[in-house]
């Protein structure tokens, strides 16, 4: 396994963060928390049209550029640096993987193109109202109906599912979880945007009441499809929280640089040099886990489904208290709606929760393994 970045990939991250800080800053990314879906439709198509982000990395087969999710990890860990709130977690991520994972060629020809390019927005609908990332879970049903199917029921805590235009949900069938392709404009779906701690992030609950659906692959294939999707989606959360985690330090050691105490900055004290050290060896340590975890998903290794859950524990826990310790050294100023510092925290709260915290992944871990 090859680890550490090549010249390309360090070309590509210097052209996101690039990309990022003239489109996307954190102004720019405070307006859009008021928005209802949260996304710049204009910096969406210019990611997807000039950089290509989308489609990273989806196979040139479907559209895409062929690349390996090591390649996007580093996007990622830019996006989670920048906050950016638009849907690349939920449709190049989420979707995108599911699809790659089913076993349906025709609705994978037929769908990624699309998402490659940006032109489709998708999310994978699988959490309900209990609040459980556990696929065992679920319990919406799917009927057949003549030819096709029917949706009834509800999702909760759908990333991007107010701007998704294609939603791909996973429900319960006769032979088990199976996964179908929904038309965000189908009639019958209702499309409800939740509060949310972080409002960079945007979650929706959607209701479907005799909603049709296509339906990918074979009536329970879904579970194996989730389960890859899932992992890989954790590893790719482990990034963004990387990228955050990352930036609240650049910002914590900027900031004890220039703030003045007693006649010294407090970066001179001993308290606050070892605080910034202590984050350091964490932020470090989650880097070496993110590139080895990347790597391990670009090569197809075994023992992603190990990786993944130990990778998302440590990333959650990891990114929180950078973020943490960022408000604490940045004293009262931290605290106010004007610094950026709550967004860090907000982010890494929510993130810490997303796809499920450290006591579930490690739970996860401990089952597969047989314990």
């Amino acid at each position: 396994m090859m680890l550490g970045t090549t010249a390309e990939q360090d070309e590509l991250r210097a052209s996101v963060r690039r990309f990022l800080t003239d489109r996307a800053p954190l102004t720019r990314v405070r307006e859009l928390m008021e928005s209802e879906d949260g996304t710049d439709r204009g910096v969406w198509e210019q990611a997807g049209t000039q950089l290509g982000l989308q489609g990273l990395a989806v196979p040139e087969a479907y559209g895409g550029a062929g690349f390996s999710f090591a390649e996007q990890a580093i996007v990622l860990e830019e996006f989670g640096a920048a906050l950016y709130g638009g849907p690349y977690l939920a449709s190049a991520v989420l979707a995108a993987t599911a699809l790659l994972a089913s076993p349906d060629e025709g609705a994978r020809r037929d769908l990624l193109p699309g998402i490659a390019s940006g032109e489709v927005i998708a999310t994978l609908a699988f959490t309900e109202d209990d609040g459980s990332w556990d696929p065992a879970a679920i319990s919406m049903p799917a009927t057949k109906n003549g030819t096709g199917w029917r949706l009834g029921g509800h999702k909760s805590f759908v990333l991007d599912g107010q701007s998704a235009g294609l939603l791909l949900v996973v429900a319960s069938t006769t032979a088990g979880l199976s996964l179908f392709a929904v038309d965000a404009a189908a009639a019958g779906l209702t499309k409800t945007a939740l509060p949310a701690l972080d409002q960079t992030r945007k979650l929706a609950r959607l209701e479907f009441s005799d909603v049709p659906g296509r339906l990918i692959g074979s009536p329970g294939d879904a579970a194996a499809v989730l389960d890859r999707t899932l992992d890989v989606a954790a590893i790719a959360l482990a990034a963004e929280q990387l990228g955050g985690a990352q930036r609240a330090l650049d910002m914590t050691v900027e900031y004890a640089k220039i703030r003045h105490q007693f006649g010294r900055p407090i970066g001179s004290f001993q308290a606050i040099k070892h605080r910034c050290a202590d984050l350091l060896l964490e932020v470090e340590s989650l880097r070496s886990a993110v590139s080895y975890a990347a790597t391990a998903v670009a090569e197809g290794a075994a023992e992603v489904p190990v990786i993944a859950p130990l990778v998302k524990a440590y990333a959650s826990e990891t990114f929180f208290h950078v973020a943490a310790e960022t408000i604490q050294i940045h004293g009262g100023i931290g605290f106010t709606w004007e610094h950026d510092a709550h967004l860090y925290f907000k982010r890494a709260k929510s993130s810490e929760l997303f796809l499920g915290d450290g006591n579930y992944h490690r739970e996860r871990l401990a089952t597969r393994l047989g314990l």
